[in-house]
């Protein structure tokens, strides 16, 4: 592409993180522009209908929603992250949509009001995350084996939240899932996830977890 592309982002939307990656890994020069979604500019409304990020402006066209983002991304700019192969590539979108569930869950988990609550979506996670588990029997490597995917930046942000949720408490989420602790490091030690968020993430998102008035905010 002959001009930049301006990602619009917060800088704790994994969302957002997923589209930063996949463009660090198309080697693409690209502009991060973050906003106030307590405060959204007038400018970001007319180009994000949904009031939502990612948004990425492609020669000033706009293009909402991170799995559109990452498809149009790799469908116009080299290497492909999407396998070749239809059935293959479908199981990998199903398994992008598996991703964007467990952020729900996830943002349950933070959001829970009480503790019997805060057990219920534990035991949620924990359940998603032994799924994930059974589907990697035979696997190794990345999700697809030594090619990284889309389901690998789909799930590089969604493991970080982890990071930050086992410095506040041992809930056991990873306790004898062996194999997607192995991946989940893989991802963790790869530069373009590392780069898709600042070095004060972590600290900034303790700050808002605490903010939440929730269940997880008392034990912080």
């Amino acid at each position: 592409m002959s001009t930049p592309l301006a990602l619009i982002s917060h800088e704790l939307c994994p969302y957002v993180q997923r589209a930063a990656i996949v463009l660090a890994e198309k080697g693409v020069r690209f502009e991060r522009r973050d906003i106030d979604l307590g405060n959204k500019p007038d400018w970001f409304l007319k180009v994000s209908p949904l009031g939502k990020t990612p948004v990425l402006l492609v020669d000033g066209t706009a293009l909402f929603e991170s799995a559109v983002i990452c498809e149009y991304l790799d469908d116009t700019i080299a290497p492909r992250l999407h396998p070749q192969e239809p059935l293959l590539r479908a199981q990998h979108r199903a398994w992008i949509e598996f991703g964007s569930a467990m952020l729900n869950a996830i943002a349950a988990f933070y959001n829970a009001p009480d503790a019997p609550a805060l057990q219920a979506r534990t035991r949620d996670l924990r359940n998603r995350l032994e799924q994930l588990e059974q589907h990697r029997h035979d696997q190794a490597g990345y999700f697809g084996g030594s090619d990284f995917s889309i389901v690998d930046a789909t799930f590089g942000p969604v493991f970080r939240y982890f990071d930050v949720f086992e410095d506040i408490q041992d809930f056991g989420f990873f306790a004898n899932l062996n194999r997607t602790m192995a991946w989940r490091a893989l991802l963790k030690a790869r530069p373009s996830v590392q780069m898709a968020v600042a070095p004060e993430y972590g600290l900034r998102l303790k700050q808002f977890l605490i903010k939440r008035g929730s269940a997880l905010s008392a034990c912080i």
